[in-house]
């Protein structure tokens, strides 16, 4: 079964990975390269480096620890990494997201991995994958840590990003519209600011 897996995404397969789907083979070497990083499931640093932002550049931290963790639900910013990617593009610099789990130190092999989105974790202080997208042989891999459930799934940034992934996943190209009802980047420069009023030192 694993090896028709690999066989399908090397020859071309499209694979969209969401949110839980990243704790699952923490031991098959194949599944944890096709979606970069995850969390939980015995990951350590035998997985792979956590991957992070820092200073618009993505850095690893090689440091030993356990992989994956998240606050309590909560609306998060997530900013924009990639905006010449076909999932991205005409995307906003940043926007708000639903109530959801923001998941945070994940590590893995980060190959062929395309940050294309990011969020500021309050529990590590670090920019952390959301949304990437991946190449495994010819196939396409879209993972986005996003959907823990119904409400956030019902998020318009959630769809239009899972809708988006999936179409390039399958196909390589994106032709689907961002909706009007996509969130807008000035409610998450107020987000911003409302957190640095509440600590200046957020972030840092």
């Amino acid at each position: 079964m694993r090896a028709s897996f690999q066989q399908y995404v090397s020859d071309g397969g499209g694979v969209v990975s969401v949110h839980a789907a990243d704790n699952a083979f923490a031991s098959w070497p194949e599944f944890n390269e096709m979606i970069g990083v995850g969390g939980w499931g015995s990951r350590d640093e035998r997985s792979g480096p956590y991957w992070y932002f820092k200073d618009n550049k993505l850095v690893k931290d090689e440091a030993p620890g356990r992989a994956g963790s998240h606050g309590p639900r909560t609306p998060f910013q997530v900013v924009l990494r990639d905006a010449s990617h076909p999932i991205t593009s005409g995307f906003p610099k940043a926007w708000m997201h639903h109530t959801d789990e923001l998941y945070a130190t994940l590590r893995g092999p980060g190959r062929n991995m395309t940050i294309l989105a990011t969020a500021l974790s309050p529990q590590t202080g670090r920019d952390e994958p959301i949304l990437m997208a991946l190449t495994f042989g010819r196939g396409r891999i879209f993972h986005t840590t996003e959907g823990h459930d119904v409400a956030a799934m019902s998020s318009v940034d959630f769809v239009s990003t899972l809708q988006r992934g999936a179409e390039w996943a399958a196909t390589g190209k994106v032709t689907q519209k961002l909706p009007a009802s996509f969130p807008s980047q000035a409610d998450a420069v107020v987000y911003r600011a409302d957190l640095l009023r509440m600590d200046p030192n957020f972030g840092k």
